[in-house]
């Protein structure tokens, strides 16, 4: 397990926080969101005009898992607004590409097999996973300490439910929006899957996701396919493997039944499917590109977009808090940041 510092470990959107001594009083990072008269294009590239006009800040996360076996990484954050939308620009080094997210593999004796990390002992797999990021922020500077201890009045160690606790806020009333970014789930289909935090407890049967929640959607998002008399139920219609040129996910609209007399020993197939998400989750957009062992992620979404669960960018004098974390390959072990962040607006 990764080292952490003391006093408080929590644990978010499927990822762990902690918080150092006197580190939550530690000064926060501002991020000025220029205004912006041409809004960037979202292709993933960052050279537009608008982000040349844009402050960047530096954010040192650490205490996560991979990332070349150092567990750390630096982010740079740009902001811009322009019409009725905010623009973000993270990019941050990764060392590796991480897309093998539990695939089907198929055996020497003509079987499929999920491939499955060896340690995961239940929601902790950072070995056949894939690359995320995570923004998470106080809807209406709703959570009490946010400010001053960033999401970490939100997470809850040493509980049942998931392996490092659950994800709450302390009483109703209280909500985080998250912005998860999902390489494999969300990301090819141009979207940030948008979620939030209220101040539901652990219930194994009523709630085993504890506060964390999906935004509700109309339809799209993702699902894992299942095997069906030993075979995937699905292959992208190409009939390539994901490791032969193809990818570890299958969109939806490129599905066929599985043709088995495709694959070859070793061969490796998608697990999951995924399409566009319509609705309130479906409300982040963005384009991303791995390239020379960084992620460029350029993200987009509405300031207002009056869902209860979704932080509101309405006041232009505002102050917005929020906090970053990265995955590699990682189900739960994220690098983090331990301070707060903080969005404002230049007039």
């Amino acid at each position: 397990m990764f080292k952490l510092k003391p006093v408080t470990v929590a644990v978010l959107a499927g990822f762990s926080f902690a918080l150092g001594a006197g580190q939550a009083l530690a000064q926060a990072n501002v991020l000025t969101a220029a205004k912006a008269a041409t809004p960037p294009k979202l292709d993933g590239n960052a050279s537009d005009a608008a982000w040349k006009s844009a402050k960047p800040i530096t954010v040192k996360l650490s205490d996560g898992a991979n990332f070349g076996g150092k567990g750390e990484t630096t982010a740079t954050i740009k902001a811009v607004y322009s019409g009725d939308m905010l623009y973000m620009l993270v990019e941050y080094a990764d060392p590796t590409f991480s897309q093998r997210r539990a695939p089907f593999q198929k055996q020497a004796d003509g079987s499929w097999k999920q491939l499955k990390d060896p340690n995961d002992k239940g929601g902790d797999n950072n070995l056949y996973y894939e690359d995320k990021w995570s923004i998470i922020w106080s809807i209406g500077n709703s959570v009490k300490g946010f400010d001053t201890a960033g999401c970490g009045p939100m997470c809850h160690a040493g509980e049942p439910g998931k392996p490092y606790g659950n994800k709450y806020t302390a009483t109703e009333g209280e909500l985080g929006d998250i912005w998860h970014f999902k390489s494999v789930r969300t990301v090819p289909v141009g979207q940030v899957d948008n979620q939030y935090v209220d101040h539901m407890r652990y219930d194994k049967e009523k709630a085993p996701g504890a506060g964390r929640h999906s935004d509700p959607k109309d339809g799209g998002g993702y699902e894992n396919i299942k095997l069906v008399d030993g075979k995937p139920a699905f292959m992208n219609k190409s009939g390539k493997a994901a490791n032969k040129g193809g990818t570890y996910y299958l969109k939806k609209d490129e599905a066929v039944p599985f043709d088995d007399s495709k694959f070859k020993a070793g061969d490796e197939v998608a697990a999951i499917m995924i399409a566009p998400i319509t609705g309130p989750r479906g409300a982040v957009s963005v384009s991303a590109r791995y390239a020379n062992g960084k992620w460029i992620s350029e993200v987009g979404r509405k300031l207002v977009t009056g869902t209860k669960t979704d932080v509101q960018f309405d006041n232009m004098d505002g102050t917005y808090y929020f906090g970053l974390a990265a995955f590699d390959n990682a189900q739960v072990r994220h690098a983090i940041h331990y301070d707060t962040l903080v969005l404002k607006f230049a007039k």
